[in-house]
């Protein structure tokens, strides 16, 4: 952290009164909260696009044939890394704890 950064941490942990580390816990997991809440959107917008609840389960439409992969191969890729960021971030929650 810059210096410029600790001295507005400190002052804001000052009038908050509240000590610094509770401080960047709040921030953190105030970020991260909101970054889960922006991934499970987009999560939520896709799979009710095709129907479905998972990668796997976007998936098992391709195998069984009632989904076109040549329509919608980028949106399968894009909720696979929804999903894993998703994960992610509830792990980095669980470490703040």
């Amino acid at each position: 952290m810059t210096i410029q950064g600790h001295a507005i941490l400190r002052t804001v942990a000052e009038e908050l009164h509240v000590s610094e580390d509770d401080l960047l816990r709040q921030g953190l997991r105030s970020f991260l909260e909101r970054q889960l809440c922006q991934v499970k959107a987009e999560i939520f917008e896709i799979s009710g696009r095709y129907g479905v609840s998972s990668v796997e389960e976007m998936e098992a439409h391709y195998e069984d044939g009632t989904l076109e992969e040549a329509d919608s191969w980028r949106d399968l890729q894009r909720l696979d890394h929804l999903e894993y960021k998703r994960d992610r971030l509830l792990q980095l929650l669980e470490t703040l704890s």
